[in-house]
């Protein structure tokens, strides 16, 4: 690792000046309450292994280094904290054990589970110290307060698909739900994945120099990710369940942080969840891991929303990430700061979009209001000013800019070979990126050192200059995943690829697909070069629905029909039921030994889905990316 430089080392201490240290509600909110920890604060696998080490956090107590932008420090400091805590008489959360936060709520018989982290282990380990302080209580509901996998993963942890389809726990989730959650975790979910080990420096060590939170929470966990399928949906805002004697009051709030999601009051107990549409962090319009854009005008529409259905006897806000605030006064001016965030950043991207301004430069230019840049919540932790604004942009206008030279450029090796030769050479062009990193610009020589890497990948001076340069400005990033970013890139330089440390691809997405989503997956699968003279008609007659299901490989292109059209010819069909196709489609099962078990019948060439699936790719859990 490189020593910090003077450069960043100045900017963090200037940084410093003007933070609003005086305000210290935060450190007192996130300690209210505590009852209780583990210790250690470790959680492994029943094999042994460490899916959870709270304890490599330990470092946060110190006074703030110079190699950690002293915002960022304080904020991963707050994270860091764990155990159960009260956030009233009736409601506790488990903190500091995943990425999110998990809430349980005591009912007449039992208590209600919201957001049951990434990990089944995680998950279990938290419901054992809640009940290590407020007696076994079984779990009677869980809720899903949105699609995200660090709200839902550890489900298996707290409950089974057994005591569900008993009736003795209920399910609950927002309208959209199960489709949006396996789309999101399967469909792209190889690169997603990818992306996120550096997101959350999964593969960084823990320390003042390495990996020190990702803002939203300290990292994420890398115990089994579960699912179990919503039983109750909230399909309208004001929509009211009793939930083992707690009343419950719902607002719905798709296409916010989530493209299904849902806040909620307890009424009785003066509380409401805010599930993730207010954190404290300005959060992302466009996760750098990969995702849909997030809408900001409606983000701020649900916040304005949410002010609006609060009640006046509401004392208490928590959410799924974080610590809560307390006092109804401060509460409604949290919402009103953070919507004001999100409206500010859409209607001034908006503006200087139309005064013709691209994103890149609009990033340059938006200062926040005093008010809202003053709030430690508002702050850039998870999300950024600079990559939201450019988020807003590609929503609205895509990734072209306008300028027909941007239209068709080389793509990134090309390109870095001409800008190296035009730059006199590698040897010039490292020169003026060494005296770039020494000026402290450090962005330009990542741009130069970058060209040079593309153009040749094994310059190992560029190489550790390029490493190095990505250290700096991890050093001074105020947002957590950037730092992450940077830092992982200075790794893999360094060290080699350390390929997808974490995946949420797990058999219960699988199962939770539909059958059409099945297909989808497997379409986005085919090698469509390799394809483009094969021809595969195989029909599927569902005994147990009375359909039948053509899958057709023509021109590359696999689709499929639940009407299919009379006249093609068959190569294959098949009869059997949903669950065996199912078994097929995710290769869990051989079509050959589901005959052989009577449970499929045939006509024609069983062959023919062996072939199918030869004719798929498997996603890269190692694709290069500071590399060509």
């Amino acid at each position: 690792m490189s020593e910090v430089s003077e450069a960043i080392a100045r900017q963090n201490a200037d940084l410093a000046s003007t933070l609003p240290m005086g305000d210290d509600r935060d450190v007192e909110d996130a300690r209210r309450g505590w009852l209780g920890g583990l210790d250690p604060a470790v959680v492994r696998t029943d094999s042994g292994r460490v899916v959870w080490d709270n304890e490599a956090y330990a470092f946060l107590d110190a006074p703030t280094p110079a190699c950690v932008n002293p915002s960022l420090w304080r904020q991963s400091g707050l994270v860091a904290r764990h155990g159960l805590y009260e956030v009233v008489e009736g409601i506790y959360q488990v903190r500091g054990l995943d990425l999110s936060n998990v809430t349980l709520v005591e009912g007449e018989s039992g208590v209600i589970v919201i957001d049951p982290l990434i990990s089944t282990e995680t998950a279990a380990a938290a419901l054992d110290l809640y009940r290590d302080h407020r007696g076994d209580r079984p779990v009677r509901a869980v809720v899903y307060t949105h699609s995200h996998a660090d709200h839902f993963g550890g489900v298996k942890g707290v409950t089974s698909q057994e005591r569900v389809d008993a009736g003795e726990c209920v399910v609950i989730a927002p309208a959209g739900f199960l489709e949006e959650a396996v789309a999101e975790n399967v469909f792209a979910g190889g690169a997603m994945a990818r992306r996120a080990g550096y997101m959350y420096g999964a593969a960084l060590p823990r320390g003042p120099e390495g990996q020190v939170g990702a803002g939203l929470g300290a990292t994420t966990s890398t115990g089994s990710v579960s699912m179990i399928a919503p039983t109750l949906e909230i399909t309208r805002t004001g929509q009211e369940e009793v939930v083992d004697g707690v009343r419950v009051v719902f607002q719905l709030t798709p296409g916010t942080e989530a493209p299904a999601e849902m806040n909620f009051t307890f009424p009785d107990h003066r509380a409401v969840c805010l599930a993730e549409n207010a954190s404290h962090t300005l959060h992302n319009l466009l996760t750098l891991r990969g995702a849909v854009v997030r809408d900001a005008h409606v983000w701020a529409r649900y916040l304005t929303e949410s002010i609006t259905l609060l009640s006046d006897d509401i004392e208490v806000a928590f959410a799924s990430h974080h610590w809560p605030t307390w006092g109804h006064e401060r509460i409604v001016e949290y919402l009103s700061l953070q919507r004001d965030l999100y409206a500010y950043l859409h209607d001034q991207t908006l503006r200087l979009l139309n005064q013709g301004y691209v994103g890149a430069e609009i990033a340059e230019m938006i200062t926040l209001p005093p008010a809202v840049e003053r709030a430690w919540h508002t702050r850039g932790y998870y999300g950024s000013v600079s990559h939201n604004v450019k988020a807003i942009y590609q929503r609205y206008l895509g990734w072209f800019d306008g300028n027909p030279a941007h239209l068709w450029e080389h793509p990134p090796v090309e390109q870095a070979t001409r800008y190296v030769a035009a730059m006199g050479g590698p040897q010039s062009a490292l020169r003026q990126a060494q005296d770039a990193h020494t000026a402290g610009d450090f962005r330009w020589a990542a741009t130069v050192l970058n060209h040079i890497i593309f153009a040749d990948p094994g310059n190992t001076a560029a190489r550790d200059l390029q490493a190095s340069t990505f250290e700096q400005l991890a050093y001074g990033a105020e947002n957590g995943v950037w730092r992450n970013f940077f830092l992982t890139g200075a790794h893999e330089l360094r060290h080699g690829n350390v390929g997808t440390p974490t995946s949420t691809a797990s058999p219960d997405f699988l199962q939770a697909l539909s059958v059409e989503q099945l297909l989808d997956s497997l379409a986005i699968r085919v090698d469509g070069p390799r394809c483009w003279d094969e021809a595969i008609r195989i029909e599927w007659v569902l005994t147990d629905t009375s359909r039948r299901l053509r899958i057709v490989l023509a021109n590359g292109v696999l689709t499929h029909h639940t009407t299919p059209r009379a006249g093609q010819d068959l190569q294959l069909e098949l009869t059997t039921d949903t669950d065996a196709l199912r078994l097929v489609l995710t290769g869990l099962a051989d079509p050959a030994d589901l005959a052989e078990a009577g449970r499929l019948s045939h006509s024609g060439d069983l062959s023919r889905v062996h072939h199918l699936f030869t004719l798929l790719d498997d996603p890269d859990p190692a694709f290069e990316i500071v590399l060509p």
